[in-house]
């Protein structure tokens, strides 16, 4: 049996405590996560495990729980080095 795709979209703004839970989904929600992403250019990083607890543990417009902060930390570092634009 296949497994169901899971996404989620975090995002963080320097006056934010902690990344926000923008959107999360599984099935066919998660692939519009997906496609929205990478239509407007935003790096898709692939991380099930913490897909699936933010989807379980948050909701969209939460700051994601505090033992998720190491992973999203490794991820949002990743996509700022990877996106020069956003340091301009």
């Amino acid at each position: 049996m296949a497994k169901r795709k899971i996404a989620s979209a975090i995002g963080y703004s320097k006056n934010d405590p902690a990344p926000v839970l923008l959107a999360s989904g599984r099935g066919r929600e998660a692939e519009q996560i997906i496609a929205i992403a990478q239509k407007s250019g935003i790096a898709v990083i692939e991380d099930s495990a913490l897909a699936s607890l933010l989807d379980s543990t948050a909701k969209p417009g939460d700051f994601i729980p505090p033992w998720c902060w190491e992973a999203a930390a490794k991820i949002l570092a990743f996509v700022m080095k990877a996106d020069s634009h956003f340091f301009k």
